[in-house]
């Protein structure tokens, strides 16, 4: 028989435990698929006495992670413990330092340390693979770096972070207001720890500044991700925009532009007849556009034990059979430093704001706009409060300089109550 491939899983919470429970259960097919047993040399969590619905006598246990990490009975370390630094992090690099392959889910970990990690693992011979940390069980690391290997990439786009996708999707099918449903997607365990990592756009930005790694061969630069969340989304917008046969997404965007690479975590209206439109509830997608093959359409769960682990044991399969390839798609030597660009390529944009219920109030805002240089493409006002009017705007194309010149310029008019909301009308 062929020499099995060892692992050493530090981490058994659900995708953990999904990923044991795979091996479990699918032995002999998995040998059949790699032509080698894969098996499991020791395991380490926080805590031993747990139980987690899975038979652990088999493996030996570590309490610490690193010694898990350089154990000589283990060939491939299976990171699943999350967190950017930490025990996930000196696990990782001592693995590493012992030549040994890694899988891991920990998408902070990687946006923040992957280039160095990268380059220590090529130093060593060594690879490490992250499917399960973008998009749950959708292949789009294996696209990007595989399927589409023959494209220059133009696009990368998706609704990468299925907490915010269903709190936007049942705001609109049950009209309830956005505090509502927060508190009833914390209450269903959707919500990170830090619920700010999901609403706020951090996670999912994580994900696509790991995409646009592989798409454009850049380093990752999480911080030069444009973020903006989703908590200033009102049930208000939601009905508008689909009055006007929009909906409203989490909307992560990458493209490389003459100035530099554009990366942007942010509310978009999409329309509603398009597949991110339809998208619903927890679910995930990413559209990835090559100048070969246009544009491809990844949808599935982007979370939850089964997709997930899935997605690591693809991953564990593909080190099985032998093939190996280099983090990011390239050698980390060959990874530009990211030229950072703002988005300003032109697009139509919704404006809601609340007006003084008096005459001239929305001719001074019009003016506003126009002295900006944007035009009004569509207008619409909603039943009036005592004192103010809710006023609906979509304009014309236009960049975000204007429209941010424009916003200023509201504040001076005297006729403009609170904060206007802006978000862009994407094209996808």
């Amino acid at each position: 028989m062929s020499t099995p491939l060892r692992l050493g899983i530090a981490g058994l919470g659900t995708v953990g435990t999904g990923v044991i429970k795979i091996i479990q259960k699918h032995a002999d097919l998995l040998t059949d698929r790699t032509g080698r047993p894969i098996t499991i040399s020791a395991v380490s969590a926080r805590t031993r006495d747990k139980d987690r619905g899975v038979d652990l006598s088999g493996y030996a246990w570590e309490d610490d992670p690193v010694a898990l990490a350089t154990r000589e009975d283990v060939d491939v370390f299976v990171e699943l413990m999350g967190g950017a630094d930490g025990p996930a992090k000196a696990a990782t690099e001592a693995a590493i330092a012992a030549g040994k392959d890694v899988v891991t889910a920990n998408k902070a970990m990687l946006a923040i340390h992957g280039q160095d990690l990268a380059e220590a693992a090529e130093e060593k011979g060594a690879v490490i693979r992250f499917e399960a940390a973008v998009a749950g069980g959708i292949p789009v690391v294996k696209a990007l770096t595989e399927g589409l290997a023959g494209n220059k990439t133009l696009r990368v786009m998706g609704v990468m972070n299925g907490t915010c996708n269903y709190i936007l999707t049942r705001m609109e099918s049950a009209g309830l207001p956005y505090d509502e449903v927060f508190e009833e997607a914390n209450a269903l365990g959707y919500l990170e720890a830090d619920p700010t990592l999901d609403v706020g756009g951090i996670d999912a930005g994580h994900k696509l500044a790991l995409l646009s790694a592989i798409a454009f061969g850049t380093k990752v630069a999480f911080e030069d991700v444009e973020l903006e969340g989703i908590e200033r989304i009102s049930i208000e917008d939601i009905r508008q925009a689909a009055d006007m046969g929009f909906r409203i997404k989490l909307l992560g965007v990458a493209q490389m532009t003459g100035r530099g690479l554009e990366q942007r975590m942010s509310p978009c209206l999409v329309p509603a007849s398009s597949p991110l439109g339809q998208l619903e509830n927890a679910t995930n997608m990413v559209v990835l556009e090559g100048d070969a093959a246009g544009q491809i359409v990844l949808r599935g769960a982007g979370a939850g034990e089964g997709p997930t682990a899935s997605a690591v044991m693809s991953d564990v399969l593909d080190i099985a059979r032998g093939f190996r390839v280099s983090t990011f798609g390239r050698p980390a030597s060959t990874l530009t430093d990211v030229v950072s660009a703002k988005a300003t390529a032109a697009a139509p944009y919704y404006l809601r704001m609340e007006l003084q219920d008096k005459p001239g109030a929305l001719a001074k805002v019009a003016t506003v706009l126009g002295e900006a240089g944007i035009s009004i493409d569509r207008m619409r006002q909603y039943g009036h409060a005592e004192t103010t009017a809710p006023v609906l705007i979509v304009t014309h194309k236009t960049t975000r300089d204007a429209l941010d010149h424009a916003m200023t310029g509201f504040a001076a008019t005297g006729v403009v109550v609170g904060d206007p909301v802006a978000i862009r009308i994407e094209a996808v």
